[in-house]
């Protein structure tokens, strides 16, 4: 059967993206463009402490005035450029999380063929689905990381000519961090994801064209997908070096890879299973049952819990240790960003464990539903948590610019996978374990 995208949907999407347009816009037009500008906000937030004391002595009075000032003005301009940040780390977020949703769900395609596995083949259109947003998500995420790269914005302070000259660290790491050859690395990490989702999706649609029982187009996607995986897992976690780590070019941590990986597929598989339920319940994909989404849920269940153990082994070493140069990440994190830097503990950690611990429950369609939207919600926090404090620093809210950033790239996002679900039959054929798969119970 094929799928029919509804008009109401396109419209829902269509209004999502210009309602996230809008919210964009208003948060570029909004950022200061001086710091006169700056001290008028803070003026108006009763945060301006621009006024010097007066000294009692007049010797001292000028030199203490004029340190002030020089201090003031200082905190000035590092406000200005915190706040500049703002619109563009909101984008930043919103765009990496929706790819990172795509990636994850490529991933996980990839690892089901290549493990032969039984029980989703039923399932692989939707994942194909999801994954066409890796090309508008990644064009768009290239843009950003050029612009960023080549410091046309702030949020890369290793992209600044001027602090890379007054900080030694950040200058040792100039061979690796420049907006060259970090563009160099994103076309190749791009490119080859591309370039295994056009592969994989061109077999797939010819094994619906060939005869009955013509397995060659599975044979070459599963060894082109044994080849992806070798390349994804070491280009994910350069990837997340370059496009998440990097805003804190001073810190590192050898688990981060796993660590933005774990959160990747939780998303994808979530997303999986949240478009799955949303077509069954219109009437689509019958032949999916309980069994999927029970074994959905378990993978969700399963990689928040890996999640949560990345998370806490990485915390719990660098506290243990207390190196300055470690501790700063996490001590930045809990002085500004308290509430979601545990929130979004509790919603990736707590919550599926609570909702998703009991077999049963996993195979209740809203059950799956309210957790997953928690865990969506969550992750995009996580990411938040990650990019915000090197870019914006003290000055974070979720506000306008956040939220129409969310809206935007959900809106695009269900346009384009939506769309996508159109272009081919939503089972496929030819495929050695459909048979598995469509009678898959226990």
């Amino acid at each position: 059967m094929n799928y029919t995208l509804p008009n109401k949907l396109k419209l829902f999407a269509v209004i999502l993206m210009v309602l996230g347009a809008v919210g964009i816009g208003a948060g570029f037009l909004s950022a200061p463009g001086s710091t006169t500008e700056v001290k008028e906000m803070m003026a108006a937030h009763g945060d301006d402490h621009s006024t010097p004391s007066q000294e009692s002595h007049q010797d001292h009075a000028n030199t203490a005035h004029q340190t002030t000032a020089a201090a003031h003005e200082q905190h000035l301009e590092h406000t200005l450029h915190q706040l500049q940040n703002r619109p563009w780390s909101a984008l930043y977020v919103a765009c990496f999380f929706f790819f990172m949703i795509a990636l994850g769900a490529l991933a996980f395609y990839a690892v089901n063929f290549a493990a032969q596995a039984g029980w989703s083949p039923v399932l692989f259109r939707v994942m194909e689905a999801i994954t066409a947003y890796l090309v508008p998500g990644g064009i768009i995420m290239f843009v950003l990381l050029a612009l960023s790269g080549f410091h046309i914005n702030h949020i890369f302070v290793w992209a600044d000519p001027e602090v890379v000259a007054h900080d030694a660290l950040i200058k040792g790491k100039s061979g690796w961090l420049n907006g060259t050859w970090m563009l160099i690395r994103a076309a190749i990490f791009l490119g080859g994801w591309m370039t295994y989702r056009h592969f994989a999706v061109k077999f797939s649609r010819a094994g619906d064209l060939a005869k009955a029982n013509d397995y060659s187009n599975f044979k070459k996607t599963f060894r082109i997908s044994a080849g992806f995986l070798v390349f994804f897992l070491y280009t994910e976690s350069m990837m997340s070096w370059d496009w998440i780590m990097s805003f804190d070019p001073h810190w590192f941590s050898t688990l981060f890879g796993w660590y933005v990986l774990a959160g990747m597929m939780v998303c994808a598989i979530t997303t999986i299973a949240l478009i799955t339920i949303f077509l069954k319940s219109q009437g689509y994909l019958e032949i999916v049952n309980d069994s999927h989404i029970h074994d959905l849920a378990k993978f969700m269940f399963g990689f928040s819990i890996f999640w949560t153990y990345l998370w806490f082994s990485q915390f719990m070493l660098i506290w243990y240790a207390n190196i300055p140069e470690e501790v700063t990440y996490f001590m930045t994190r809990i002085e500004d960003f308290n509430l979601p830097f545990f929130g979004m503990l509790a919603m990736n950690f707590i919550f599926p464990l609570l909702l998703l611990m009991n077999s049963d429950y996993k195979r209740v369609n809203w059950f799956v539903v309210l957790t997953g939207i928690v865990i969506l919600v969550g992750h995009y926090i996580d990411i938040f948590v990650m990019v915000m404090p090197g870019t914006v620093g003290e000055s974070w809210f979720i506000g306008i610019p956040e939220i129409g950033s969310v809206l935007f790239f959900l809106g695009l996002f269900i346009f384009v996978v939506f769309t996508a679900l159109t272009k081919a039959p939503l089972l496929l054929k030819n495929n050695p374990f459909m048979k598995e798969s469509k009678n898959y119970h226990y």
